[in-house]
């Protein structure tokens, strides 16, 4: 997997980070610096400790599914778009405010956030990447694009107050999807 992919793929699940970060803005209507920070980090850190996590579970048993784990990564990629699609989809009367003032609220909803990244994770373990080498460099691409979008969130958030819905999630579905099938084809192209 090659630095652009592994970009999107960051860009990709940065996209809840992104839309939490701006509808939290959008709520407080003011930038709190110290308060932003924080949350921008946890979301980075955890969008970069969930692949961890799925990667050294998933590297347990890849070898009992080398045959067919080219799919097993589509699957997941493609789910996970799919879902961030339909969310795209959800009215924003049905979303709550989100607030960030507190720890406890902040690191549930780094945790909320970051779950896609933990299926991800298990995507890095069928895709041979079997060192720690090999998954520190997505890794960290994956939590600073994430903290960085999530800063950008915040501060898009708090200029525009009653912003008209944005898709974010709507093309980090896309996005997934996309890279899913990549993958897939190439492996079946290399099997031809």
């Amino acid at each position: 997997m090659g630095t652009l992919e592994i970009l999107l793929i960051a860009v990709g699940l940065a996209m809840d980070c992104f839309a939490v970060s701006v509808a939290a803005g959008i709520t407080h209507r003011t930038f709190r610096c110290p308060k932003v920070w924080r949350a921008a980090f946890l979301f980075g850190l955890f969008q970069a400790i969930m692949p961890i996590i799925g990667w050294w579970v998933a590297g347990r048993f890849t070898h009992l599914v080398q045959a067919f784990d080219h799919w097993i990564a589509f699957g997941i990629l493609a789910v996970l778009g799919i879902r961030m699609i339909r969310e795209s989809f959800t009215g924003c009367e049905n979303k709550k405010a989100v607030g960030i003032n507190s720890l406890p609220t902040v690191l549930m909803l780094a945790i909320a956030t970051s779950i896609d990244s933990l299926a991800v994770g298990i995507t890095f373990a069928f895709l041979n990447m079997q060192t720690w080498q090999a998954v520190l460099m997505p890794v960290g691409i994956i939590g600073l694009v994430s903290f960085s979008l999530s800063l950008v969130g915040f501060c898009m958030g708090c200029s525009m107050h009653n912003a008209a819905k944005l898709r974010a999630e709507l093309w980090g579905g896309v996005i997934l999807i996309a890279i899913g099938l990549k993958i897939l084809i190439e492996h079946l192209h290399d099997k031809i």
